[in-house]
């Protein structure tokens, strides 16, 4: 492991040369232990570059990463091992090694990356929510960044949900950043984890999160675009995505809507298709829900709630979208002044969520 850690710490070495030399090679022993001339007259190389190369130096930072590794729990996945991703093995430029912690399966049938704006908006969370749960019916493995916005809420509902997710990182795995979505990762890691292709010591800067947004595009077989501005990661995602021809999907929002810019764009553009329901992701990419899979329990109606409190709560359970204060006025044939009471009572005790409008839903 030694040879195949070190081939990615040499300078100037990026991922589609490293792979030609392998395939000339035969190995990354043999590319370590072939003389720089031999290595020169290897098509795509050259005198230039091949002189360029300290082998010795990367030899020494591969020892000292992989004790690293050792000792927190971290597993190396090299481009040429049946654990790594293989529809990014399929991408010219991924990467030659990944560096994971957790407990995933990065091969699953079915695998779909969420990404979307920072600044999610309760809509942009609401479509997260009802997404992934639709999405749970399938064995389905959901990938993102990990990163504040729609990928943190992907993720907490994939955990609420026990669907199997990955983080992919723009840094080393002895960090964590943003800071406040530590807690999230820990809980990941018992189903999927956390995948970068960059060693410890490695800081958040800014040029990693294009680089890492290919990993999150190159390793599913769609990638769906929940809310974003016209600028952003998330538009960077969908062009690598496309770029790589894989399925682009996106969620349209309000013409006035700054974060819903860029999947309007994408929709307009054809870059992305239109989605509106699950029932859109699983046609075009010819799924079947599995069988096997239990339906998800039914959320228990609390046993603290009043009468009138249970009654409210009951109506909102039974629909999928948020009601508006009126609906329910006439649905629990309830006086509206009684009605905002009993609602804010169950907001401060966590049961609903306001939203907009003055609609509410089921926590």
């Amino acid at each position: 492991m030694i040879y195949n850690t070190a081939l990615s710490f040499v300078k100037n070495l990026g991922p589609v040369a490293a792979k030609s030399l392998m395939a000339y090679l035969g190995s990354a022993e043999q590319v370590f232990k072939t003389s720089p001339l031999k290595m020169a007259s290897i098509p795509g190389i050259g005198e230039k570059r091949a002189s360029q190369w300290d082998f010795n130096e990367a030899l020494r930072l591969a020892e000292k990463e992989l004790e690293f590794a050792s000792k927190h729990g971290i597993e190396l996945i090299f481009y040429t091992d049946a654990r790594y991703p293989k529809r990014l093995k399929n991408c010219g430029d991924s990467p030659i090694l990944l560096y994971s912690k957790g407990k995933m399966e990065l091969n699953m049938p079915k695998v779909i990356s969420i990404v979307g704006t920072r600044n999610a908006t309760d809509y942009g969370k609401q479509l997260c929510r009802q997404l992934i749960e639709e999405l749970q019916q399938y064995n389905v493995l959901i990938a993102s960044g990990l990163a504040l916005g729609i990928d943190v809420a992907a993720h907490k509902e994939c955990l609420r949900l026990n669907v199997p997710t990955v983080g992919v990182l723009g840094h080393g795995l002895d960090r964590m950043y943003p800071s406040q979505n530590r807690a999230t990762a820990e809980k990941m890691l018992e189903n999927g984890g956390l995948l970068t292709e960059y060693p410890s010591g490695t800081i958040p800067d800014r040029e990693n999160f294009p680089q890492r947004n290919r990993i999150v595009a190159g390793m599913a077989d769609a990638t769906v675009v929940i809310e974003a501005g016209l600028k952003g990661g998330a538009l960077i995602t969908a062009e690598i995505a496309n770029s790589y021809n894989r399925d682009v999907f996106a969620f349209p929002g309000r013409l006035d809507d700054v974060y819903s810019e860029g999947c309007n764009f994408l929709i307009r553009n054809n870059k992305a298709a239109l989605l509106t329901c699950m029932a859109d992701l699983a046609f075009s990419l010819g799924w079947e829900k599995d069988e096997n899979l239990k339906p998800t329990e039914q959320f228990m109606l609390p046993l603290d709630l009043t009468k009138d409190e249970s009654l409210i709560f009951d109506i909102l359970q039974q629909h999928k979208a948020p009601l508006a204060i009126d609906e329910l006025t006439i649905k629990a044939n309830m006086p509206m002044s009684s009605l905002a009471m009993n609602l804010l009572n169950m907001e401060m005790q966590g049961y609903i969520r306001s939203l907009p409008g003055k609609t509410y839903r089921v926590n």
